[in-house]
């Protein structure tokens, strides 16, 4: 036991207090992960994914869904909460930055300088076409800003990414997973036909649209994968990978800067109500948090192993190609599917329905019209300058 802040803190109570709470997150998390891989079984056999697919259906999002029904039917005891709680605010940010070493830099440039200022303005798009619809229905800005980065730039892992800055709610964080994925699988069947019809058959065009158009990287490649299944073209399922991961490196960026967005209307709208109070933006490094630099470090790790494997054989001097690789798939593969699944797990266990009752329909309005707009701003602009584009 140790002074803390004019506290005494019993380190071993307080561990002890957290089991219960971890233990519950970590068997969610597993049944998420079977449960996930069960569903895609099941679509193999029925035919609609081919043999060598993956399930379209994130572990993240099944050990969500299983929270939830867990906490509306049976409820959770208090003597879980302490650990829920901590695997959603402390868990999911070791997760995050672990996710760093799923993406290299030098992806992106397999892309050229047409390709990501192309990303760029999709991602762009779907921020400002939510967060204006949000404001324009008088929805939570919090929940606004959750949809338009899931919407913009890679689905759950942005909502869970922002959310911690923003200070989201349980119940936000859960209906902007279930906006996300319902119109991320609804692209995920339907946008493999609608861009064979739109885009000619052009592998390069195709793969962009679907790494730009479909918000999770789950979905996106199991749209990839149904394009190639239907229509025998494998270089479709590269390209939208390629584009999908480098969409996915804007969240250095756009996590600070959506943070910004939002503090600044809450600032306004604070101002307003309160017109003898004077409130401040906080200060700009205060919407950098430590586990986005964590993330920022982990990409550089992973694109400088990447450069020094590629020009002297060995990543960093040190590791052959095959150790670099299971060093980065195992650190992002913990990272994405158990720290994530468990934070994730936590959402659920803290989601209760009767929370919505105050939310109602029109964030769903918000996320259909913002998925519909950047599906639609992607095609016009990949059908225009998709032919300059070599992969």
């Amino acid at each position: 036991m140790i002074l803390l802040k004019g506290k005494l803190v019993n380190y071993k109570e307080s561990l002890m207090n957290l089991i219960p709470g971890l233990l519950l997150s970590i068997i969610v998390m597993f049944i998420g992960i079977y449960g996930a891989e069960l569903i895609g079984y099941l679509l193999i056999k029925l035919g609609l994914l081919s043999s060598n697919s993956k399930s379209p259906i994130s572990s993240i999002f099944v050990a969500i869904i299983l929270g939830i029904f867990i906490r509306n039917i049976f409820g959770v005891k208090q003597i879980f909460i302490e650990g829920i709680s901590f695997s959603m605010k402390y868990i999911l940010r070791v997760g995050i930055v672990l996710l760093g070493f799923r993406l290299s830099l030098l992806e992106a440039l397999k892309l050229g300088t047409l390709g990501i200022p192309l990303i760029i303005i999709s991602i762009a798009s779907g921020l400002f076409i939510t967060l204006y619809l949000t404001n324009k229905l008088k929805q939570s800005n919090r929940l606004g800003t959750l949809i338009a980065c899931g919407t913009g730039i890679c689905g759950v892992t942005a909502i869970m990414a922002t959310s911690p800055v923003i200070k989201a709610k349980e119940d936000e964080i859960s209906y902007a997973v279930a906006n996300i994925t319902i119109f991320g699988l609804t692209g995920m069947i339907l946008y493999p036909f609608l861009a064979q019809w739109l885009l000619a058959g052009d592998p390069i065009k195709i793969g962009m649209f679907l790494g730009t158009a479909i918000h999770d990287t789950a979905q996106v490649t199991g749209s990839a994968l149904i394009y190639d299944q239907v229509f025998d073209m494998k270089q479709v399922v590269d390209v939208a990978t390629v584009t999908k991961l480098t969409r996915n490196l804007f969240i250095i960026g756009i996590i600070p800067f959506v943070s910004y967005l939002y503090y600044k209307t809450l600032t306004e709208e604070t101002t307003r109500n309160e017109q003898n109070r004077t409130t401040q933006l906080p200060k700009w490094y205060t919407f950098i948090p430590l586990f986005v630099i964590g993330f920022l470090f982990f990409a550089f790790l992973r694109t400088v192993g990447d450069m020094t494997l590629a020009n002297f054989g060995s990543a960093f001097g040190l590791f052959q190609a095959s150790i670099w690789e299971l060093i980065y798939t195992t650190g992002s593969s913990f990272g994405t599917t158990y720290l994530l699944g468990m934070a994730m797990a936590g959402v659920g266990l803290s989601t209760d329905f009767r929370k919505f009752k105050g939310i109602g329909v029109k964030p769903f309005y918000i996320g259909f019209i913002a998925a519909v707009s950047v599906g639609m701003v992607s095609v016009v602009l990949i059908s225009m300058f998709g032919s300059f584009i070599t992969i």
